[in-house]
């Protein structure tokens, strides 16, 4: 089974940037986007072969997370059924025969971290919602997740400690997701490997000169890690400033 997520900044943007040669390329059996930035009937994209699924933010331009996927799911949903955490559609859930499937656009602390005690109350429920299904049966949860969690998943780790995406809060909560029954899927098949980033700033040409954060992740429940055989960065693939990640399940 071939998994991809893609932090696509803008998906009609994304599609002008070679978005469907890649998505044809990659012939993956699930492949995810997160900050579509679109609301309903602003693209026209349902590629052959492939269930759409589809959920948008209230506040238009914004957010918004999509699945496309061969296997037809026994049920999908959007959200973690919390009004405060909903309204920006950055969760969607689909269940099959012998897991669940998440994609998750994690919300940012942004700058002043002027949203992070949000970030707070969001990372607890949103992992209380992963360990609700974790129950049921394996949970493969693949997106944006907005955080560096160690020193070796960003370039300049000394002058950002107190910058969103790599707090000690933030940091923390990713520690505690792990601790809660998952795995990081390329930290568990790379455990020392440096470099391997997967979003880059658009300014001070960061991405030419590879001063990146490693922020999107596939995150595996913990009794599933034996069936992880890779775990990709698609780094040389352009259209956005994250590049696509890969799974490849036994």
């Amino acid at each position: 089974m071939k998994l991809i997520s893609w932090n696509v900044n803008g998906l009609r943007a994304c599609v002008k940037k070679g978005f469907e040669d890649f998505f044809k390329e990659a012939d993956a059996d699930i492949f995810c986007v997160q900050e579509t930035k679109l609301q309903e009937g602003q693209i026209d994209f349902a590629p052959e072969g492939y269930e759409c699924y589809w959920n948008y933010a209230e506040k238009k331009g914004y957010s918004g997370t999509a699945v496309f996927t061969k296997k037809h799911p026994l049920k999908v949903w959007n959200g973690i059924g919390m009004e405060e955490h909903d309204q920006e559609g950055r969760v969607i859930t689909l269940e099959f025969e012998e897991f669940f499937f998440v994609t998750v656009y994690t919300p940012n602390s942004q700058s002043e971290l002027k949203r992070l005690d949000y970030r707070m109350k969001w990372e607890d429920d949103f992992r209380e919602y992963l360990q609700e299904l974790d129950k049921e049966k394996p949970v493969i949860m693949t997106g944006d997740l907005n955080v560096a969690h160690e020193e070796i998943d960003l370039k300049n780790p000394k002058t950002n400690k107190k910058n969103a995406g790599f707090t000690q809060e933030e940091r923390d909560k990713f520690t505690e997701l792990l601790g809660a029954g998952f795995v990081d899927s390329f930290r568990y098949l790379n455990p020392e490997l440096a470099g391997a980033y997967t979003w880059w700033s658009y300014r001070f040409k960061a991405r030419e000169k590879d001063a990146g954060w490693r922020i999107d992740y596939f995150v595996v429940s913990e009794r599933w890690k034996e069936k992880i055989e890779d775990a990709i960065i698609y780094k040389t693939v352009m259209g956005s400033d994250h590049c696509p990640i890969g799974l490849q399940m036994k």
